[in-house]
C-alpha cells in the first residue's frame, strides 16, 4: 500500500496541500576522508559535491562508530551499534534477533520501495531487506508507480584496494577527464609518513579516486534531474571510514572515524534543518552512523523503534545534540584487537584494551603488498620516517587524549598531561557510560562471545545480566596495563571465564613477564573456556614458556570446525614465532583443510574465515622449515 502522510515538519500552506514523504538516497563512498572542496580542501577536485554542498548542509564533525567498513556498515542499516549487536568485527556473519530490523525492512512497510547498488556486508545475512539489488545508478526506475523510494549506494572504487595497487587504480580512473587528475608536486602529506615524492604520488593518486567518486555522484543527480526527482528527493553523500591508508582505516582515531557528510535537501523540504542551519553552510553538530537510520525514519514521518540506539538529527521533533560520539575497534581481519573511544566537539580519548600489540601488526592486511606499508617500511630502513609514522610499529599506550581543535592531526598525547585529567576522566566517564548503558558484548573475545551466545544473537546474551556480568568485565578490562600482579594472579582464579582471560591479557602486557604467573597460566591450558586456553598458550610461548601443553591447547583449538575459536588459535600460533615450529604438521593440514582447491575462484573456500585462517597460517608455514 502506498504510503500517504502529511510531513508535519513542513508548514503546511492555507490550501492544505500535502507535501508527498521525501525520497531518501545514501551516496556511501568507501574509504575516504572529508577530501572534498565543500570542506576547504584547495586540493581537492570535487565539483558534483561542492554543487550539493551549496543547496545543502555540511557536516564537520560527522563520525563513522568504526574505523572499519562491516562493523560501520551495520550500525548505518540498524541504527543499533555494532558492539551491542555483537558486529563488531570483520566478517563474522552473526544471527541478528528478530528485535532488531534493518532500516529497509521498515521504510518497506510503510510503502517505500527500496534499492541497493553494491555491497552489503552487515556482519549478517542481507537476504531479504531490499526489494531490489540494483545494478545500475537509477534503481528507482524498477519500482511500480510513484512510490516513494530509498536508494543506497555503496562506491567501492575509492576503496584501500585501487589506492595500494596500480593496476586496480588505473581501472577505477579510466574515465576520469584528464582535468580531474591531481598534481602530485603539489600534494600535502599527513605528518605520519615522510614528506617525499612517493608519498605524494600516492595520495594525488588517492585524490584522483575521490575526483572518480564525484563524477558517480553526478551521474546519480543527473538521473535524478532526467526523471524530475531532484525536488522531492533528500540526499545524504558520506563515507563509510577515513581512508584507506596507515593510520586512518582501522585506526580508532580522528583520522579513522571521522567521515564527510553533505546532505542535500530541496526547497520545499527545507525545515527539516535544525534552527539556525542554513543550506551552504556547515555546521559543528556531532553525528554518528548510528543516527543515520533515526534520522530516515524521522523524515519520512515514520515512529523510530525503541530499539535505536540513534537520535535523528533532522526532521521533526529533533532532541538535543548529542554531547558525546563513540567508536570500537574489534578484529580486523585475522588481526585482534579492542580498543573503545569517546569524542566530544574538541577533544578525543581512545583505551586500549589489548595495548601490547603494534598499531601495524605483522599479517596480510599490513603486509608489502599495499604500497603505503611498502612506502612506510621503506622510509623506515632508511631513517626517513617522521616519528608519528614510527609509532605505528610500536606498542600502543594505554589510553590517547588529543586536543583536536588545537592538534587535529593527533600528534600529542594529553593522556598522561596533569592538566588534562579532569577531561580524560570526564571522556572516560563517558565512555563507560555507552558501554553499559548498551551492553557492549566485544568486551568478550570473539569465540567467547560467540561461544556465550550459542544458539542465540550476541545481542540477546550481552542484555542478559545473568550470562553476561559487565560491570565486572569492564573492570577486569581496565586491568590490562594496570592493574597488580597480585589482582591479575587472583582474576585468573575467577568464576566468570571473560573475568579469567583479561587476567591472561594483562599478564601479556606486563614487561617483564612475571614468573610468578607461569604455574597458574599452565593451569588454564585446560580450562573450560577454549578462549582462556589459547590465550594461556599464547602468553606463555611468547614468554618463553612454551610447553608441549601450550602447543597442544593451539593445536586442538585450531583444529575446531567453529572458525571463530580455529582463527583465534591459529593468530597466537603466528604470534609465538618459532616456537610455532613444533607444530608445523597441524598448522599445515588446518591451512590446506581451508584452501578452495584447483577449480576455486580464489586460494581458500571464502573471503571470510576461510581466508583469513588461511592467511594468518601461511607465516609460519614459511617462518619454520619443514
Amino acid at each position: 500500500m502506498p504510503l500517504i502522510i502529511c510531513l508535519v515538519f513542513v508548514t503546511c500552506k492555507q490550501t492544505d496541500q500535502q507535501l508527498p514523504p521525501p525520497n531518501i538516497i545514501w551516496i556511501n563512498a568507501e574509504d575516504i576522508g572529508p577530501a572534498f572542496g565543500a570542506y576547504g580542501d584547495t586540493y581537492a577536485k570535487t565539483p558534483n559535491i561542492d554543487a550539493l554542498a551549496r543547496k545543502g548542509l555540511r557536516y564537520d564533525k560527522a563520525y563513522a562508530t568504526a574505523p572499519i567498513c562491516a562493523p560501520s556498515r551495520s550500525c548505518l542499516i540498524t541504527g543499533v551499534y555494532a558492539t551491542a549487536m555483537g558486529t563488531q568485527h570483520l566478517r563474522n556473519e552473526i544471527q541478528r534477533t528478530p528485535i532488531i530490523g534493518a532500516l529497509p525492512e521498515y521504510l518497506r512497510e510503510a510503502g517505500y520501495f527500496t534499492s541497493l547498488y553494491g555491497k552489503t556486508d552487515y556482519n549478517f545475512t542481507p537476504e531479504g531487506i531490499w526489494d531490489l539489488r540494483a545494478q545500475r545508478l537509477a534503481p528507482w526506475r524498477e519500482r511500480k508507480g510513484d512510490d516513494p523510494f530509498f536508494s543506497m549506494y555503496t562506491i567501492g572504487s575509492t576503496h584501500e584496494g585501487p589506492a595500494n595497487f596500480y593496476e586496480r587504480y588505473l581501472s577505477a580512473v579510466q574515465d576520469l577527464p584528464d582535468s580531474m587528475f591531481h598534481d602530485p608536486a603539489i600534494a600535502k602529506v599527513p605528518p605520519y609518513y615522510p614528506d617525499n615524492d612517493s608519498s605524494r604520488w600516492m595520495w594525488a593518486r588517492y585524490y584522483d579516486l575521490i575526483s572518480g567518486f564525484d563524477l558517480d555522484v553526478g551521474a546519480i543527480i543527473d538521473s535524478l534531474e532526467a526523471d524530475g526527482l531532484m525536488e522531492n528527493t533528500i540526499m545524504f553523500v558520506f563515507s563509510d571510514h577515513g581512508f584507506g591508508m596507515p593510520r586512518y582505516k582501522r585506526w580508532l582515531n580522528e583520522t579513522g572515524i571521522r567521515v564527510p557528510l553533505i546532505v542535500y535537501v530541496p526547497e520545499a523540504y527545507k525545515s527539516v534543518f535544525r534552527t539556525g542551519d542554513l543550506p551552504g553552510q556547515g555546521t559543528n553538530e556531532l553525528v554518528s552512523f548510528v543516527d543515520y537510520a533515526p534520522t530516515a525514519l524521522n523524515l519520512a514521518g515514520l515512529p523510530i523503534p525503541e530499539h535505536m540506539q540513534g537520535q535523528p538529527f533532522l526532521g521533526p521533533g529533533l532532541p538535543e545534540k548529542r554531547e558525546y560520539i563513540f567508536g570500537a575497534r574489534s578484529r580486523a581481519d585475522d588481526m585482534y584487537e579492542i580498543s573503545r573511544a569517546s569524542h566530544d566537539e574538541q577533544f578525543i580519548y581512545v583505551r586500549h584494551y589489548l595495548p601490547q600489540y603494534p598499531y601495524i601488526q605483522s599479517g596480510k592486511i599490513f603486509s608489502n603488498e599495499k604500497e603505503a606499508f611498502r612506502l612506510l617500511r621503506r622510509a623506515r630502513e632508511e631513517g626517513d620516517l617522521p616519528p608519528l609514522g614510527e609509532a605505528m610499529f610500536n606498542p600502543k599506550p594505554i589510553e590517547e587524549l588529543y586536543d583536536l581543535q588545537n592538534d587535529p592531526y593527533e600528534q600529542v598525547n594529553l593522556a598522561e598531561n596533569p592538566g588534562y585529567q579532569d577531561v580524560k576522566k570526564r571522556m572516560k566517564g563517558a565512555m563507560h557510560d555507552w558501554m553499559k548503558t548498551h551492553r557492549d558484548a566485544g568486551l568478550l573475545i570473539e569465540p567467547e562471545m560467540m561461544r556465550r551466545a550459542d544458539k542465540d544473537s550476541p545481542y540477546t546474551m550481552a542484555q542478559d545480566e545473568s550470562r553476561y556480568h559487565l560491570d565486572r568485565i569492564i573492570e577486569a578490562a581496565e586491568g590490562v596495563g594496570t592493574a597488580s600482579l597480585e589482582t591479575l594472579l587472583t582474576d585468573l582464579d575467577d568464576t566468570d571465564s571473560g573475568v579469567r582471560w583479561w587476567a591472561v591479557m594483562g599478564l601479556g602486557a606486563m614487561n617483564p613477564f612475571p614468573g610468578e604467573a607461569i604455574a597458574p597460566l599452565a593451569e588454564l591450558l585446560g580450562d573450560e573456556s577454549p578462549s582462556v586456553q589459547v590465550a594461556a598458550a599464547e602468553v606463555l610461548c611468547a614468554s618463553g614458556n612454551c610447553t608441549s601443553a601450550a602447543l597442544d591447547a593451539l593445536s586442538r583449538n585450531m583444529r575446531s570446525d567453529k572458525p571463530w575459536l580455529a582463527l583465534y588459535a591459529a593468530r597466537s600460533t603466528q604470534l609465538i614465532g618459532s616456537e610455532a615450529c613444533a607444530i608445523r604438521d597441524v598448522i599445515l593440514e588446518v591451512q590446506q583443510s581451508y584452501l578452495s582447491g584447483p577449480d576455486g575462484p580464489r586460494k581458500y573456500k571464502d573471503f571470510n574465515f576461510s581466508s583469513f585462517i588461511g592467511w594468518t597460517l601461511e607465516v609460519p608455514l614459511e617462518a619454520c622449515p619443514e
